[in-house]
């Protein structure tokens, strides 16, 4: 048995954007199939360490993806010199159920997530769309920009940070990587201006309130909801979520439990369960219609799962194999 192992760099290098919003758009598909089986969440405590080890299975048979994504959250690791939020994705074969890769899980995690943004941008936005907004400059948000750059031909991205340095020291470190696709990149520190220009607007944060103006977004808008993942994260203006002519999520079950986004204001009674219960794989599927004029606003909303683990983790092992990437262990 051959055990493929990929640390960060080689788990880039085995897959392009495009690829990875493709994979993300056939994990939605299956899963809106209901050709998956994506078990809860495991949490165990390790109280010695003060630490949790959570682990996050899943099976795609359309796919032929089986694995597990392993995070760790050990608060005292920094101190240890060690990331705090450690992740392992372990890839099996479906046919012998054999472990057959073993990858780091936080690259993973970025590139699948950005990959829904650019699938739901690639489904959902205008066609002509020309600017676009970044809300977040974290460690998803490289991630992000490229996924929107890859499926539109922007002019302008605008990159926000409250503090104008952080705006402009990301902005610096990914212009190189980013100059192929064309787009001027900007830093800014005050949405104020720019929101009622975007043709498309990506919040990836970790706020626990709205972080830019609703009432501001112009008729075509697209946006994508991706930083708040708990009932007590909110990034979307309750405002937007109204407004918008359709509303689509990347899984039903996890949005409705998990994503404040959409819980507050279906509690204060701004929308009703029906209007945000449709997932972007209905649109794959055709069950669904997708952007209909380039005058509705249009939002997804994810909060992500294994699905998109295993199946992009799948596709990562295939991809490395056939480029000679990463390390290959007889066991």
């Amino acid at each position: 048995m051959n055990l493929l192992i990929l640390n960060a760099e080689e788990v880039t290098a085995s897959m392009d954007v495009k690829d990875v919003i493709e994979a993300d758009k056939e994990a939605m598909a299956l899963y809106s199939k209901g050709e998956s089986n994506i078990p809860l969440r495991s949490n165990l405590d390790v109280k010695e360490a003060e630490g949790q080890a959570l682990f996050m299975p899943g099976l795609v048979e359309g796919a032929k993806a089986l694995g597990a994504k392993i995070i760790s959250v050990y608060p005292k690791n920094p101190a240890k010199g060690l990331p705090a939020v450690p992740a392992t994705m372990v890839v099996m074969d479906t046919e012998t159920g054999l472990v057959k890769g073993i990858m780091d899980g936080t690259e993973l995690t970025r590139m699948r997530t950005g990959g829904l943004a650019g699938a739901a941008t690639d489904v959902l936005a205008k066609k002509d769309a020309k600017t676009f907004v970044l809300i977040g400059t974290g460690g998803q948000a490289k991630s992000q920009l490229e996924s929107v750059l890859a499926v539109r031909s922007i002019e302008t991205a605008y990159i926000f940070n409250r503090k104008q340095e952080k705006a402009a020291a990301f902005v610096a470190s990914v212009e190189k990587d980013m100059a192929a696709y064309g787009a001027k990149l900007v830093p800014v520190s005050d949405l104020g201006p720019v929101i009622p220009e975007a043709d498309i607007i990506t919040a990836v944060t970790t706020a626990t309130e709205p972080v830019f103006d609703g009432t501001k977004v112009k008729a075509g808008c697209h946006i994508n909801g991706i930083g708040a993942y708990t009932p007590e994260m909110i990034e979307l203006p309750p405002e937007i979520v109204a407004r918008a002519d359709k509303i689509y999520v990347d899984t039903i079950d996890g949005v409705l439990n998990e994503a404040g986004d959409m819980i507050k204001p279906m509690k204060d009674g701004l929308v009703k369960e029906e209007k945000i219960a449709n997932e972007l794989g209905q649109v794959l599927l055709g069950e669904l219609p997708g952007r209909e004029n380039d005058d509705e606003i249009t939002l997804f909303k994810s909060t992500g799962s294994a699905v998109f683990d295993v199946v992009v983790g799948e596709k990562i092992c295939r991809f490395a194999e056939e480029k000679g990437i990463g390390t290959t262990v007889e066991m």
